[in-house]
C-alpha cells in the first residue's frame, strides 16, 4: 500500500511542484516587505493633519482596493513598457510589485485603524514628558499600535499568499503555474491539482492557527 502510494502521481508531482511553492513563498515575503513599509507610510498619511497627504493617501488606497490584483499585475508587466518607463519589468519583479502595491494599500488600513485606536491620553502623556510629536508616536503611539496590528498583518500574509496564484498569467513560476506545466505533460490534473491544494493548505492551516493563538495572547 506505501509503495503504490509513494510511486503515484501525487507524490511525483511533488518535486515541480516544490519549485513553485519556493517561487510563491519569496514573492509572497518579498512582496509584503515592501507592502508594509508602504502600508506604514500611507497609513500615517491618512492620519497626517495636510488634506493634500490625506487625499493622495486616499486616492492610492481606493485605487488599489477598487481593482483585481490581476488587473494590477497585468497593468505592471503589460502596461508599463519600457519605452514608458525606461525599464523593463521581467515577471518577478512584476509580481513582487503587485504583492507590495496591492497589499500596501490594505496594510495601510490596518496601521491607520491601530494608531487611531490607540487612546488620544496616550499622546497628550508624550507631550507632557517633552516628547515632540514624531518621538510621540515612535516611543508611545507606535509599539502599542504595532501589537494590535500583529494578527490583522496575518491575515494580509496568508491572502497575498493566495492571491499570488493570479500571477500564472504572466507566465511566473508560483506554485500553480508549476501545477499548469506539469499536468499539461502528464495529463494527471485531478491528482497535480490536489497536491497543489494540500500544499497551499501547509501553510495558510499553520498560518492561521498561530494567528488565533497569537489574538489570545495578545488579548486584541
Amino acid at each position: 500500500m506505501l509503495d503504490a502510494f509513494f510511486n503515484s502521481p501525487y507524490i511525483d508531482s511533488l518535486p515541480t511542484l516544490f519549485q513553485g511553492l519556493k517561487m510563491t513563498v519569496l514573492i509572497t515575503l518579498i512582496g509584503l516587505f515592501f507592502g508594509f513599509i508602504l502600508g506604514a507610510i500611507v497609513g500615517i498619511a491618512r492620519l497626517a493633519k495636510s488634506k493634500l497627504i490625506r487625499g493622495i493617501s486616499v486616492v492610492y488606497i481606493e485605487a488599489v482596493r477598487g481593482t483585481p490584483i490581476l488587473v494590477q499585475v497585468l497593468f505592471i508587466y503589460y502596461g508599463l513598457t519600457e519605452d514608458l518607463i525606461g525599464l523593463s519589468i521581467n515577471a518577478l519583479t512584476a509580481a513582487i510589485v503587485a504583492i507590495a502595491i496591492n497589499a500596501g494599500a490594505y496594510i495601510a488600513e490596518i496601521v491607520r485603524g491601530a494608531v487611531y485606536s490607540i487612546d488620544k491620553g496616550q499622546s497628550e502623556a508624550g507631550r507632557s514628558l517633552g516628547l515632540t510629536e514624531s518621538q510621540t508616536m515612535r516611543y508611545i503611539i507606535w509599539p502599542q499600535a504595532f501589537k494590535r496590528m500583529l494578527p490583522p498583518l496575518g491575515n494580509q500574509f496568508v491572502i497575498s499568499l493566495k492571491d499570488t496564484s493570479l500571477f500564472s498569467v504572466i507566465a511566473i513560476g508560483e506554485l500553480l503555474y508549476m501545477g499548469k506545466q506539469y499536468y499539461n505533460v502528464t495529463y494527471e490534473i485531478f491528482e497535480t491539482l490536489a497536491m497543489v491544494c494540500v500544499l497551499y493548505l501547509m501553510i495558510t492551516v499553520p498560518a492561521s492557527i498561530y494567528l488565533r493563538r497569537l489574538e489570545r495572547k495578545l488579548d486584541v
